[in-house]
C-alpha cells in the first residue's frame, strides 16, 4: 500500500482494515461514512465510541485506535506538509506535533480529547458573558428564595419549652463558646477574600464565576427544600427563638431583604432560627475552599493547606457556638463537596459531557453552561486592566501560565 496515508482512498482504507482483521468494519467506515486516508488520520477514540460510528466492542475500539495512533505517529512528516487536522480544532501542523508529544508524555492516546491549545499558548475558551449573567441571576433568585424560606421556617420554629435541643454527641460534649460563630464568619470572610482575588486575576474568570453561581444556587435551592419540609428544635438554649413573629406578608418580605442584604451573617446583625437542615455557613466555607483549591496553581500547597484549615476550623466554630447540630454540617460538607466534584468531573470529561444525550436531559443547566467549554480550564492568570503596564507585563510572564 502507498506510504502516504493522507493520499489513501476509501478502497485503500478498506484494504488496510482487512489486512489488520477489521474487515467487519470496512462497510461502516468506508462505504457508509466515506473514511479515506485523511479522515482516518483524524479519527479518535471519541469518534469510534460515539455516534454516528458508535462501535460496540471495547476490545475492537482499543485495538483499532492503537493502529490509527501508530499511523498518525508514522505520518508526522506528511502531516507537517498539509493542514488536514484543521477540522479537529488544531490550527496548524506545528500544533499536531505539540499535541502528539503532549499525549505521549501524559500516557494518553492521540484521540483523547483534552483542552487543545496552540503553540502560542492561547487556550480555546470563550468568555460567554451572557451565560455568566444568567448564572448570576439564578444564584440571586435562589438567595432571595432562601431568605424568604428562612423567614417562613422561623415562624414555625418548635417551642423551646416543649421541644428541648435534640441529643448530639458534639454539642453535649463541648461547652458553648460565645464568640465561636463570629470566628466562623471571619474564616468565611478570609476565604471569600482569597476567592475574590483568585477570580480577579484568573484569565477565565467568567467560566469560574458561572460555575460558582450555578453550584451555590443549586446547593442553596436544595437547602430551601430541606429546611422547609423539616423543622428541628433549636440546638442551643442560648438562642432566643420564638415563632409567629412575622405575621403579614409585607413583614415577611421586609425581613427577607434584611437577611439577603445582610448575607445571613451575625456580623451584620442578622439572627435567624429554624434554618438548621443543613448549614449554609458550611456550604459557603466548603465551596470557597474547593474553588480556591481548584483554580489556583497546584504548587501553591501552602495556600491550599491554609484554606482547608480555615474550612475545617470554620466548621468547628459553627459547632462550638452551638448554632447547628453536627448532622447539619456533615450533610452540608458532603453535599457541597460531592456536587463540586461531580460537576467538574463532567465538565472536564468530554466523553461524559457530550457522549450521552441523557446529560442534556438530566442536567440541562449544566449542559447549557458547559456546552462550549472544551476540557479542563487551565489556571492562567492576567491583570485585567491595561494599567499599570508594569503589572500587566508581570502577569504575562511564563510562570503565571499553566504548563502542560
Amino acid at each position: 500500500m502507498k506510504g502516504d496515508v493522507s493520499t489513501w482512498t476509501c478502497s485503500d482504507v478498506e484494504e488496510w482494515l482487512a489486512q489488520n482483521d477489521f474487515k467487519s468494519y470496512s462497510s461502516l467506515l468506508c462505504s457508509v461514512h466515506k473514511i479515506d486516508g485523511k479522515a482516518l488520520l483524524l479519527l479518535s477514540e471519541y469518534d469510534l465510541r460515539n455516534p454516528p460510528l458508535q462501535l460496540k466492542v471495547l476490545g475492537d475500539i482499543k485495538r483499532l485506535i492503537l493502529l490509527i495512533s501508530n499511523l498518525q505517529n508514522s505520518q508526522v512528516h506528511q502531516l507537517e506538509n498539509c493542514n488536514i487536522l484543521q477540522t479537529n480544532g488544531i490550527a496548524n501542523s506545528g500544533d499536531v506535533i505539540h499535541l502528539r508529544r503532549r499525549n505521549i508524555r501524559s500516557n494518553k492516546p492521540f484521540g483523547y480529547r483534552t483542552q487543545v491549545s496552540t503553540d502560542s499558548g492561547k487556550p480555546q475558551f470563550r468568555r460567554e458573558i451572557r451565560k455568566t449573567i444568567i448564572s448570576f441571576l439564578y444564584g440571586f433568585v435562589v438567595a432571595i428564595l432562601t431568605a424568604f424560606v428562612m423567614v417562613v421556617v422561623h415562624d414555625r420554629v418548635p417551642d423551646m419549652a416543649k421541644y428541648p435541643p435534640l441529643p448530639d454527641i458534639f454539642l453535649d460534649s463541648v461547652p458553648m463558646i460565645p464568640w465561636a460563630f463570629q470566628a466562623c464568619e471571619m474564616c468565611g470572610l478570609i476565604l471569600a477574600g482569597i476567592f475574590t482575588l483568585t477570580i480577579f486575576l484568573h484569565k477565565h474568570r467568567f467560566i469560574v464565576l458561572r460555575r460558582c453561581f450555578a453550584l451555590l444556587g443549586t446547593v442553596f435551592l436544595l437547602r430551601c427544600v430541606t429546611m422547609f419540609v423539616t423543622s428541628l428544635s433549636v440546638p442551643g438554649i442560648h438562642l432566643q427563638c420564638s415563632g409567629k413573629v412575622y405575621g403579614d406578608i409585607w413583614t415577611k418580605l421586609k425581613r427577607t431583604f434584611e437577611i439577603s442584604f445582610g448575607l445571613g451573617m451575625s456580623l451584620t446583625g442578622v439572627h435567624t432560627c429554624g434554618d438548621y437542615m443543613f448549614s449554609g455557613h458550611t456550604v459557603c466555607l466548603t465551596m470557597w475552599n474547593m474553588f480556591i483549591t481548584e483554580y489556583t496553581p497546584r504548587n501553591f500547597s501552602l495556600l491550599h493547606t491554609a484554606t482547608w484549615v480555615l474550612n475545617l476550623f470554620g466548621i468547628f466554630f459553627i459547632l462550638a457556638g452551638h448554632e447547628h447540630y453536627s448532622i447539619d454540617v456533615v450533610i452540608a460538607f458532603y453535599i457541597t463537596s460531592r456536587l463540586f466534584l461531580y460537576y467538574h468531573t463532567l465538565a472536564n470529561n468530554q466523553a461524559l459531557q457530550h457522549g450521552d444525550k441523557r446529560a442534556e436531559v438530566w442536567f440541562p443547566m449544566f449542559y447549557y453552561f458547559e456546552s462550549n467549554v472544551n476540557g479542563i480550564v487551565p489556571n492562567d492568570y492576567e491583570w485585567p486592566f491595561n494599567w499599570p503596564k508594569s503589572v500587566k507585563l508581570y502577569f504575562q510572564k511564563d510562570h503565571y501560565q499553566q504548563q502542560d
